[in-house]
């Protein structure tokens, strides 16, 4: 099952891609796509999409997941990327957190911050939590999955890296976590340790990855994340990205205003942002 999110910015509906790639309306079903949708997922999964309306057109697909109440990154993920960095790997995930304010639709503009000169993209594999647990076993980890998704993890490497204090005002700008297009039940990604991914700015291509070379697989990362903290239904983990970063280019390229980025996942669908100046500050 594919759940998406459907309609003008604040005004979204819930909705799901059928069989045939067509968008039909959920909203009679769940008010939207948000934990305690997806604690009805078995339920949703029954549905005979078939019956549900078709919605004309091509709406406006918003973030796949609604009310995110946390939004946790792992940083230094995969190995090639560490490489590219000069980054030691680390013995444990490195952790770090986007704000939810940071969050925006699959195809909205990505805003680059007053002052920035190092806005820099990297393609991510996003997983969402599906139901509540804590102190989860890596063994049953699985079972708190609701899904998939694509996830630009864009980042300011001067506020994450050469300022005093965390990553995290680096990570968590606004318009800095693009989120979907789908939601993709985990039932239909038959192997997510195998998935081809990829992002381009400008029709050239800098990351051409896969999940393969992740560090800390998805089961370990949520046992993991789970000692720290309650994981609830509706959050979401997105877990690191592969080599080709901006960061890691030879000089350094950056984003900058009026150019396009696409980036995807197999079998999660594909994003694509206009890079334009964050509204509030010209």
């Amino acid at each position: 099952m594919k759940l998406v999110r459907y309609g003008a910015e604040g005004q979204e509906k819930a909705g799901l891609i059928d069989e045939n790639g067509q968008l039909r309306d959920l909203s009679a079903i769940v008010a939207d796509i948000d934990g305690q949708a997806l604690a009805r997922l078995e339920e949703l999964k029954r549905l005979d999409q078939s019956a549900l309306p078709f919605v004309e057109g091509n709406p406006r697909l918003g973030a796949c997941v609604d009310k995110v109440g946390k939004f946790i990154c792992i940083g230094l993920n995969y190995s090639d990327h560490a490489a590219e960095t000069g980054a030691t790997v680390p013995a444990e995930p490195v952790v770090f957190n986007k704000w939810t304010s940071a969050i925006c639709g699959p195809n909205d503009d990505v805003w680059i911050p007053r002052g920035s000169e190092k806005t820099d993209w990297e393609v991510e594999l996003g997983v969402v939590i599906g139901k509540t647990g804590k102190y989860i076993s890596e063994e049953s980890a699985l079972d708190y999955v609701a899904g998939f998704c694509v996830i630009n993890d864009v980042s300011e490497r001067e506020y994450q890296l050469e300022r005093e204090g965390t990553w995290d005002k680096g990570k968590g700008c606004d318009r800095f976590g693009p989120m979907g297009p789908y939601l993709v039940t985990k039932d239909e990604v038959k192997d997510f340790n195998n998935l081809a991914m990829w992002l381009e700015v400008d029709g050239v291509t800098y990351q051409n990855g896969n999940t393969n070379t992740m560090i800390f697989k998805v089961p370990y990362l949520i046992h993991y994340l789970s000692q720290f903290m309650t994981l609830n239904a509706g959050d979401v983990i997105s877990t690191g990205t592969p080599p080709g970063v901006g960061l890691g280019q030879k000089p350094p390229v950056y984003l900058r205003v009026g150019q396009t980025i696409r980036l995807g996942i197999e079998g999660l669908g594909e994003q694509r942002q206009k890079v334009v100046n964050d509204p509030a500050a010209v």
